[in-house]
């Protein structure tokens, strides 16, 4: 590559690390860190975990090994990534790893080996396939849960709640997260509704991070880096550059002199890191038109960073990449520009490139074949791309409606790529100049390590729908109460709903164990409870079950029975509270320590054996309780039990209080069940049921008594779907069974326009026209065109179609609900000419639209076209559908769903100043994360395997 002159430095202008990188990076294989060891052995413990770590740091080989172990003891193991171009990734590395024939993939594009013993999916999926009891559920032992912290996001974090809530309670989580500072909370939370759940939190970056800061000074017309932090503290030396003095060079157009510091431009800074062996180097850039204009300058710089034999091979990738396109598409995408670029080891990366294009540029970057690309933070997302370097061009970005400074996490983010693991001993991360944000500010992100993890967890109207078909009303409130927003909100609330439950599941068992064919078991217990309390004795079993309680003292070893079935346990201590209740705390093998009560058990306790008791008597040590613990683990050890408390058998002295009237005696012979040869059986589960309705009544009270914000929004809800016919009397009208297989973000007002027969009638170009108007969303800042209409019904239709949106809106303000968002014809020209057959070149032609965000919004239109297929009540309007579907399923678009190719769904938006806004219209993705099911990715016959949606990170969220 030609040579230009290196940069002039600061002072200090080596990089720090570079003498030693030669000396120590390696890339031999990976050995295992503690972290990685710890949470491997929680998995081989059979329990759940939440392992928080850096980006890089290696938490998916600890997924691995629960997939491994899953696969070794013939149980199944669900992989789930928060974006399609994730799931496509592990499915390759997992197929690799295990066999094809093992492993299969679920996103919205494709269904592969779907019956699997290991099946790689989107969340969105996993959470489809429990709404809809999928049969595939059977078998599964284990859910990988990637990028876990993707649950704060707005849009699409309800999802990972809805799937940690609902799956199987013997379904053991891997919870991976990028490192939050209250990963505590989290997995407080996690314990509370799944059970046992290690956390296995890391902080250590798998490669030293060193963050620089560097301006370009007008006055010599050189670059000058320095570190942004000494000793942990910001560096004195960057106070300078915010004092931006004037200096007397050239003068600015309005004659005055210009300030001394500026933005190094992107040439000067590819220089540099070449100069000081700092590529591969990703460059973030908020702007798609940025990360375009980047590339152009480096090109016209003359900046060549491959040799010939790299080219060859970058050639072969490209051309492999994008075979599926014919030769007038690719002359659309400009794939000779971009081709040329990427020989010349120059490449961007955005959602508004076409799939074939973005795929190609990951290879290449991960092969290490290009060493340069200039990147939206869509980049940033989880695909496996790290670098030696990153330079973050700002440190705002625009929303769409005004620029907001970087938070910590997502600065964390985005620098988590710099430093390759196994190769780099030391990642570098370049923060660029800007006169809009102090050096204090750069400094602040980058020593900041406060990640909070918020919750943001709501009832929707497909959820709504959902939780009325599967539970009954307490059940679905409980349900709510069990989410993280809660749990965050009053973690005393969670802990109440978690017994809650488990109380509805005792009472449930208890009233089947109860039953009898022959009559009313309740119905006689009340009938002898009266007889003996008129003759002055007391109902026998629950009195023997208070006393052996009461009786009990340290050091005992008890049967565990009831609720907490399994083993045994060592008493710690014993509390006598008022109204004669006893409460009693033990301690098990695994150093789980319980409260039982009355209510946990359903007979007598029985004693099996005493431990000794360290001294001093210290019960709520945990050095005291692993020393008990560690006897129970040992049987053999055990002391037979002492004998029983004195008072002799209770049940012979109370049986000797006869003096019951013929009466009584008459009416308890004559009743039906009194003869039934599991009488006792059945009492004693009516005795049970007595105390578990009791328990649930009690906790019910104080769940109701504690506030419940969810709970009021979700019967907020209902009650705009008894409105609107969807709910009646807690059971799902027609039109409600249509809704429940409805998702995406305008659930309710697609399943109302299906419901009105808005779509009837109509040919299918026309069918896929009006749907688009559910998933596009115009999202730049200027004033959206005015849409355009094809002759025909569609105008019509659309009036209505906003119309009926009007007043849902209406409704949901009148009801202080979010509203839903409004359908955008912007995208109706474009859909009705591509499913007419129309070419690219003519599709998006004087359309504000990048062949990324048609590709992309088309797909999502394919995905949503197949859920009116389903749920419409015409079948020659499902047909229409399903044919408009087949349509548009063509050219670029089909290349682009093939496996392997990109579908990140996410739009990363604009910075939104006039010389770099690209000015694109944006694809609304269902960044919801309710999005289309795709009608390719079935589980079983009639079962959604699910939808997929954007990562929700870009500019056009803010809504």
């Amino acid at each position: 590559m030609p040579q230009r002159p290196a940069p002039h430095l600061s002072p200090s202008p080596s990089v720090p690390g570079a003498d030693a990188r030669d000396a120590t990076a390696q890339a031999q294989e990976l050995r295992l860190d503690p972290f990685q060891r710890d949470a491997m052995a929680a998995i081989d413990a059979h329990r759940s975990v939440l392992v928080a770590a850096p980006t890089g740091s290696g938490k998916t080989r600890v997924a691995e090994h629960a997939v491994a172990l899953a696969l070794g003891g013939g149980t199944k193991a669900f992989y789930t990534t928060p974006i399609k171009a994730l799931s496509n990734q592990k499915y390759h590395d997992l197929a690799a790893a295990h066999g094809y024939d093992n492993v299969g993939l679920l996103t919205g594009d494709n269904a592969v080996n779907a019956h699997a013993p290991v099946v790689v999916m989107t969340t969105e999926v996993l959470r489809n396939m429990l709404y809809a009891r999928s049969p595939a559920l059977e078998g599964l032992a284990w859910v990988v849960l990637d990028e876990v912290h993707y649950l704060q996001d707005a849009y699409r974090g309800p999802v990972w709640e809805e799937v940690i809530i609902h799956l199987p309670a013997n379904v053991r989580l891997v919870c991976l997260s990028a490192t939050v500072s209250n990963a505590d909370e989290l997995v407080a939370w996690l314990r509370t509704v799944r059970g046992p759940t290690e956390l296995v939190l890391e902080t250590r970056r798998p490669v030293e991070l060193v963050n620089l800061f560097a301006v370009h000074d007008r006055a010599t017309e050189q670059l000058t880096v320095i570190e942004t932090l000494t000793d942990g503290a910001p560096n004195r030396a960057g106070e300078r550059y915010d004092r931006n003095p004037r200096h007397g060079g050239e003068a600015s157009r309005r004659g005055r002199p210009r300030r001394r510091f500026t933005t190094p431009s992107r040439v000067e800074m590819v220089d540099w890191l070449a100069a000081q062996d700092l590529l591969p180097a990703i460059t973030f850039i908020f702007s798609r038109a940025g990360c375009d204009d980047a590339v152009d300058a480096c090109m016209e710089a003359g900046v060549r960073l491959t040799d010939p034999d790299t080219q060859a091979r970058i050639a072969g990738i490209a051309d492999e990449a994008t075979r599926g396109l014919s030769d007038a598409d690719l002359a659309t995408l400009g794939h000779d520009r971009w081709r040329t670029a990427l020989l010349a080891g120059v490449a961007a990366h955005h959602a508004g490139m076409v799939p074939p294009f973005k795929e190609a540029v990951e290879t290449c970057f991960a092969a290490g074949l290009v060493p340069v690309v200039f990147a939206t933070e869509t980049l940033a997302l989880g695909i496996n791309m790290p670098a030696r370097s990153v330079v973050i061009e700002k440190l705002t970005k625009f929303t769409g409606e005004r620029h907001e400074f970087l938070t910590p996490a997502q600065f964390t983010q985005l620098t988590g790529r710099a430093g390759r693991r196994g190769i780099d001993p030391i990642g570098h991360a370049v923060a660029l100049w800007n006169p809009f944000v102090t050096f204090p500010e750069v400094a602040g992100l980058a020593a900041s390590r406060s990640f909070p993890l918020t919750s943001a967890f709501r009832p929707t109207y497909n959820m709504a729908a959902n939780l009325v078909r599967r539970h009954a009303p307490e059940e679905a409130h409980n349900l709510l109460g069990l989410s993280f927003a809660q749990f965050q909100a009053d973690q005393g609330v969670v802990a109440l709903e978690a017994r809650l439950t488990q109380r509805a599941g005792e009472v449930a068992d208890a009233t089947g164990d109860m039953h009898c064919e022959r009559g009313d078991v309740a119905d006689y217990a009340e009938l002898r409870r009266a007889v003996r309390s008129r003759r002055g004795t007391g109902p026998v079993e629950e009195d023997a079950l208070r006393r052996s309680l009461s009786a009990l003292r340290p050091g005992q070893v008890i049967r565990l029975g009831g609720t907490h079935a399994g083993g045994v346990a060592a008493v710690l201590s014993v509390s006598h509270r008022k109204g004669g209740a006893t409460r009693v705390r033990v301690i098990g093998a695994t150093r789980r320590v319980l409260g039982i009560g009355e209510q946990d058990l359903s007979g007598p306790v029985e004693v099996v054996g005493e431990v000794d008791l360290p001294v001093p008597f210290a019960p709520r040590s945990p050095t005291f309780q692993r020393q008990v613990a560690s006897q129970l683990r040992h049987p053999d050890r055990l002391r037979p039990p002492g004998p029983p408390p004195t008072g002799g058998d209770h049940r012979a002295r109370s049986a000797g209080a006869t003096g019951e009237t013929s009466d009584d005696d008459a009416a308890l012979a004559a009743h039906p069940v009194a003869d039934c040869p599991r009488l006792e059986e059945h009492l004693r589960a009516w005795r049970r049921w007595k105390r578990a309705v009791r328990a649930h009544d009690d906790l019910a009270r104080q769940v109701e008594s504690r506030g419940g914000s969810l709970r009021r929004r979700f019967d907020v809800v209902l009650e705009l779907l008894e409105r609107w016919g969807y709910v009646r009397d807690w059971s799902l009208t027609a039109r409600g069974d249509q809704l429940v297989q409805v998702f995406h973000e305008c659930d309710l007002l697609l399943a109302e326009a299906v419901a009105e027969g808005l779509l009837d009638g109509l040919e299918p170009p026309e069918v896929a026209a009006l749907v688009s108007t559910f998933v596009y969303e115009h999202r730049s800042p200027g004033p959206a065109p005015t849409p355009w209409f094809p002759p025909g019904p569609l105008r019509g239709r659309f009036e209505r179609l906003d119309a009926l949106a009007a007043t849902l809106e209406a409704d949901e303000r009148r009801l202080g609900l979010p509203t839903t968002r409004r359908p955008d014809p912007g995208f109706i020209s474009v859909a009705h000419g591509w499913a007419s057959g129309g070419d690219l070149e003519e599709v998006l032609e004087d359309e504000q639209l990048t062949p990324g965000d048609f590709v992309r919004t088309m797909k999502v239109l394919l995905d949503l076209l197949g859920q009116v297929a389903r749920v419409a009540n015409d079948p020659a309007t499902a047909a229409s559908a399903d044919e408009a579907a087949r349509c548009c399923l063509r050219g670029v678009v089909a290349a682009s769903s093939l496996l392997g190719a990109d579908d990140e769904d996410e739009d990363d938006g604009d910075d939104g100043d006039g010389d770099e806004g690209d000015g694109d219209g944006g694809a609304a993705v269902d960044p919801g994360g309710l999005g289309a099911v795709g009608a390719n990715a079935q589980i079983d016959a009639g079962t959604d395997a699910g939808p997929d949606a954007g990562a929700g990170t870009g500019a056009g969220e803010g809504r």
